[in-house]
């Protein structure tokens, strides 16, 4: 058996991790799980803490959420990713889409797709949209280390603004939830501040591929915040891609024709995501009785 051959039969297609952002929870991914399931891979969206219970439960009770800092999450992330196997693939929508570049920062994933991403530190970019958005919460100190919700008026224009208001009220009651407030306040200091919570070595060459995909209609994150995020990275070595999808909105993962938008994430991950082969398995793949040696323990390889 060829080195291939052994690579195929033991190692099957990448797990992907999929991120959800804030106001949301894992079910609004369930179509792209579906569609990557079939695809062959394992999915794995694991939720916020805090937000592990059905929608009904969060919103009768968020107190979980209090306080909830970025950090911790990107931490949550971080001890799921190190405990799998192999480095997995790893998307993230909206907030989740920071976390994905935080951890390619700190060395995980075989490859990230930030889908409509906040913006990562020091990314001085603020549209009115943006701020219309989220001046109820931004306006107002207090809700510092609260949680809030969007109200329905303020989801339609944030989320889904492609929809009249009694069609986006459905999307609302399905998957609008509360969210950690601080995490925003967090996203909104950091415009001007290079060293807060989610700064990021843009330098850094190492990281795994990074591609980062927009949408020409998003109210929230205007495709203007991605661009700009982009060039931050323009001094690393590292494949950094962008995308953007005229007329989708901050709802692009649920948005009608979200099927493209998945199989592009997919198959750009495919085609540039790097994996880590366990050395045991390396050994496993030569037939020769003489003993293998590698340094470091893991080889890495680029597919």
């Amino acid at each position: 058996m060829s080195i291939d051959d052994t690579f195929s039969s033991r190692h099957p297609k990448p797990t992907i991790v999929l991120i959800h952002g804030l106001w949301l929870t894992p079910k609004s991914w369930n179509g792209w799980i579906e569609r990557f399931q079939r695809a062959g891979h394992n999915v794995v969206a694991p939720a916020w803490p805090g937000l592990s219970g059905d929608i009904e439960s969060i919103r009768r009770d968020p107190s979980a959420l209090k306080g909830l800092t970025l950090g911790k999450i990107v931490d949550h992330y971080d001890h799921i990713i190190r405990s799998m196997e192999r480095p997995p693939i790893l998307m993230g929508h909206s907030f989740g889409g920071l976390i994905v570049q935080m951890l390619l920062d700190r060395g995980l994933g075989a490859a990230g797709v930030a889908i409509d991403s906040a913006q990562s530190a020091g990314v001085p970019v603020l549209p009115f949209s943006t701020l219309r958005s989220t001046i109820q919460i931004l306006g107002n100190p207090f809700t510092f280390n609260s949680v809030v919700g969007l109200s329905p008026q303020k989801f339609n224009y944030a989320f889904t603004n492609s929809l009249s208001p009694a069609e986006s009220q459905r999307v609302y009651d399905d998957l609008a939830v509360p969210g950690p407030a601080h995490v925003l306040w967090e996203g909104a200091l950091s415009l001007l501040n290079p060293n807060a919570t989610s700064k990021i070595n843009y330098r850094n060459s190492k990281r795994a591929p990074l591609l980062f995909i927009a949408g020409g209609a998003d109210n929230l994150v205007p495709a203007s915040i991605n661009r700009a995020n982009v060039r931050k990275y323009q001094r690393s070595t590292a494949v950094t891609d962008y995308r953007e999808f005229p007329g989708r909105t901050h709802f692009t993962v649920g948005q009608a024709g979200w099927e493209e938008v998945a199989d592009f994430a997919l198959q750009w991950a495919a085609k540039n995501a790097r994996a880590q082969v366990p050395l045991a398995d390396v050994k496993a793949a030569f037939t020769t009785d003489q003993p293998v040696t590698t340094t470091p323990p893991i080889a890495d390889l680029r597919t």
